[in-house]
């Protein structure tokens, strides 16, 4: 089993708390999930027959390699999004077509139906970080994990990906290297008691299950009590007592 290290980076980032529902506030330190993400746009695995992936990434540690710097930021935010089933019923019956206005309507009673509205957002600036993670497979393979970690080390090294990595929202792009084994991580000492950190949104245990998020596949919702220590945030396996899962 290798362990791969990537040096990650990008001018905003949002890793949203929670416990605020309407404005955004970010953790001070990628969440474990959005870490997760990144790996998975450079390679993921999948079975042939069902379209399920055969492993998922799992987050080591995160190291810190630039101050904790916050930006406030006003953005508008759709109140809704086309789903595919309507724009499937639309092609089948172009006379059914309603459209999502931009700018918000009102109904009879005066209150806002469609559109879009302001929301704060408390940001993160110029983050850049050293995250370590390794490959674990539903079902252990040799010959599956030699070829998973030599096309994740290619891919990784010469800066391919499926899709373009963000950094908790997906207008806030992410760039990334391979960082080599014997690259000593800059970190910063910062010291911080996160306290309930959000681990991930799916259950990692479940095979094919990490994305399927478009697939009516209900969140299962997991949480670790984070620390940075010296700058680095140490996560534990997803199997560990210290990952409290709530359940969906």
């Amino acid at each position: 089993m290798r362990s791969f290290s990537l040096e990650v980076w990008g001018e905003l980032a949002c890793f949203t708390r929670p416990e605020f529902k309407v404005e955004r506030f970010s953790y001070p330190i990628i969440t474990p999930s959005a870490a997760r993400g990144i790996f998975d746009a450079i390679y993921l695995d999948f079975d042939p027959h069902s379209k399920k992936p055969l492993m998922y990434w799992q987050v080591e540690r995160i190291e810190l390699l630039s101050p904790v710097r916050y930006i406030a930021l006003m953005r508008n935010e759709v109140k809704e999004k086309v789903s595919l089933k309507h724009i499937q019923s639309w092609i089948k019956d172009p006379g059914s077509f309603e459209p999502l206005y931009a700018d918000a309507t009102k109904d009879d009673s005066g209150q806002d139906t469609k559109g879009r509205t302001q929301r704060q957002t408390m940001a993160l600036k110029n983050v850049r970080y050293r995250i370590t993670a390794h490959a674990v497979l539903y079902r252990e393979d040799p010959a599956l994990r030699q070829k998973i970690e030599h096309s994740f080390e290619r891919r990784a090294r010469a800066g391919q990906c499926i899709y373009q990595p963000y950094l908790g929202c997906r207008e806030f792009s992410g760039y990334f290297r391979l960082a080599e084994p014997t690259e000593a991580a800059q970190t910063v000492p910062h010291n911080e008691k996160i306290g309930w950190m959000l681990y991930d949104v799916f259950d990692l245990a479940k095979p094919g299950l990490p994305l399927r998020s478009d697939k009516g596949e209900k969140p299962y919702i997991s949480v670790f009590e984070a620390e940075v220590k010296e700058g680095v945030l140490e996560v534990p396996p997803y199997g560990s007592e210290k990952v409290r899962k709530g359940g969906a």
